[in-house]
């Protein structure tokens, strides 16, 4: 099933808010509903694919045969941009202009791969590789000088090997997450990697954007799981990941996961595999503030035990229930505090004494017990806020997220700067907003901050958000934050990430780049800006 193509996942998983909330979104923030509803598909002008004879014909023998390249509308339609607001809003009102694909084409396997990208190099096509779309920072929508064809992997969706031994799985990248867990979970594995665009994300985007999974405490990012990589590139094909680690030379691996398509495509990704654990448990802790819960999250990560989950939101998103999507609006006492989700995964036993240990920092800490029903729910939830800000879109509110990530000492004044940056300047542009925050990943030295931001759309919503936006990616980086912790780069951080990575470090990706993309065929203006 292909995803909503102008919202996120399974339409029938959405549902309209409650009176509860729409109530609120006027109360609070001049909320009005929307008077137009969205473009239907049909209804989209979509211009001409503008491919010459000769091109098309080159695709379809790389490709093996006419039928996986598609030139219609729909097709082409449902390959433009990705999932951020700014890309919704834009896709609800029929705009396309320059971001629409040529074709979309569907290679089988690493060869055709290869071959589809020497086609594009001989007929001057840019190309850009497309796993199950949900980039949100614009990873989908390269600076083009040339027509592009949408590069889709979702024919390759099988595992090539398994070595129980090893505890070890090399996966093509169109695998979506839940059937790499359905072929895992047959030999009794787990990968462990739930991100929140689980339901519709591959195995090789989370390699391409060193995606971070809500297990991440126990499970590791996925860039930690990933063995080996297979990438075709314009030049030929890199194979990385003889051992587990190794001294021989720099490791090629952290090269390529994070390029976002702009250095080759992924065409296979061995990763590492645990056991299906035989219990997974889940319970809420109230903090009396988002500092007093911020300092036991921190005592967990670098003294342990470190559960498998380990989250916090502040006192905002608490009190307005984010924390847990499916039951937003509901009835909250005004003194809600902070409310953490701690869970564990593993043999009943482990997982009982790491519980049982981690519950006494966690009240030395100043937390309280909740039970597990705020565990259970949020597990329930726990992929549920897409569809939520599809539901906010609907009603007329705005609602996007940003993320950013550093070190302990530096969270306190980074949450406050991000804050700070984008309530100043949506409220200067007349949409006074909501700004909620959580800590969704913790490690010894630092730990992520995932903020959620709700307004009205108001006249200009994607060019209000975008001063917003860039104001608070400028206070990341005065604060000592990192641009993104694990939505990537794309264009929307690009240049931010230049900042970040200095001018020589800039050059060395583009010595790189060139070696490999002499031409510019790939994911162009992505990562890196053009030349």
């Amino acid at each position: 099933m292909d995803m909503l193509w102008s919202g996120w996942g399974d339409p029938a998983e959405a549902a309209p808010l409650p009176e509860t909330v729409t109530g609120l979104l006027r109360d609070l923030l001049g909320v009005k509903p929307r008077t137009t509803a969205p473009v239907a598909l049909a209804d989209i002008a979509v211009p001409e694919p503008g491919l010459e004879p000769a091109a098309l014909q080159a695709l379809e023998a790389a490709a093996g045969g006419a039928d996986h390249v598609r030139t219609d509308a729909e097709s082409r339609v449902r390959h433009t941009r990705g999932k951020s607001t700014p890309d919704l809003l834009r896709i609800r009102d029929g705009e396309v202009g320059a971001d629409i694909p040529a074709a979309v084409v569907l290679p089988a396997d690493h060869d055709e791969v290869v071959a589809v990208l020497r086609a594009c190099a001989e007929h001057g096509l840019i190309v850009v590789p497309f796993g199950g779309g949900t980039s949100v920072v614009g990873g989908l929508a390269p600076a083009r000088r040339r027509p592009f064809v949408a590069l889709d992997l979702r024919r390759m969706d099988r595992m090539l090997a398994l070595d129980p031994v090893s505890r070890t799985a090399t996966l093509q990248p169109g695998l979506r997450a839940p059937q790499a867990e359905a072929l895992l979970a047959e030999h009794g594995f787990t990968l462990g990697h739930f991100p929140q665009s689980y339901e519709w994300a591959t195995i090789g985007g989370f390699a391409a954007t060193r995606s971070s999974g809500q297990a991440s405490a126990g499970y590791g990012r996925f860039d930690e799981m990933v063995l080996g990589l297979t990438v075709a590139t314009p030049e030929g094909t890199l194979g990385t990941g003889r051992a587990p680690r190794s001294a021989a030379g720099p490791d090629l691996r952290q090269l390529l996961l994070g390029s976002e398509g702009a250095f080759g495509v992924i065409t296979s990704v061995t990763v590492r595999v645990r056991p299906v654990p035989e219990t997974r448990v889940y319970e809420g802790w109230r903090f009396a503030s988002f500092e007093e819960g911020t300092a036991a999250l921190r005592r967990l990560a670098q003294d342990g035990p470190r559960p498998t989950v380990l989250r916090l939101s502040d006192e905002t998103e608490t009190l307005v229930g984010l924390a847990q999507p499916d039951a937003i609006g509901g009835s909250l006492p005004q003194d809600a505090g902070c409310l953490a989700i701690a869970g564990y995964e593993g043999t009943e036993e482990e997982a009982a004494h790491r519980r049982e240990r981690a519950a006494a920092v966690l009240r030395a800490c100043g937390g309280t017990p909740l039970g597990e029903e705020p565990g259970r729910r949020w597990a329930h939830g726990r992929y549920s806020a897409p569809y939520l800000r599809d539901s906010l879109l609907d009603a007329g509110a705005f609602a996007e997220t940003l993320e950013t990530a550093t070190f302990w000492s530096s969270l306190p004044g980074l949450y406050a700067a991000v804050r700070d940056a984008l309530t100043g300047t949506l409220t200067e542009a007349g949409t006074p907003p909501l700004v909620m925050c959580h800590i969704s990943h913790v490690y010894e030295n630092g730990a992520s901050l995932y903020f959620t931001v709700v307004s009205a759309q108001g006249d200009e919503p994607v060019a209000h958000w975008d001063r917003a936006k860039r104001a608070a990616n400028d206070a990341i980086l005065a604060a000592g934050g990192t641009i993104t912790h694990h939505h990537g780069v794309g264009t929307d951080h690009r240049d931010w990430y230049v900042r970040e990575a200095g001018a020589l470090g800039v050059e060395a990706l583009r010595a790189v780049k060139r070696r490999l993309d002499p031409s510019g065929l790939l994911n162009p203006g992505v990562l890196l800006p053009l030349d």
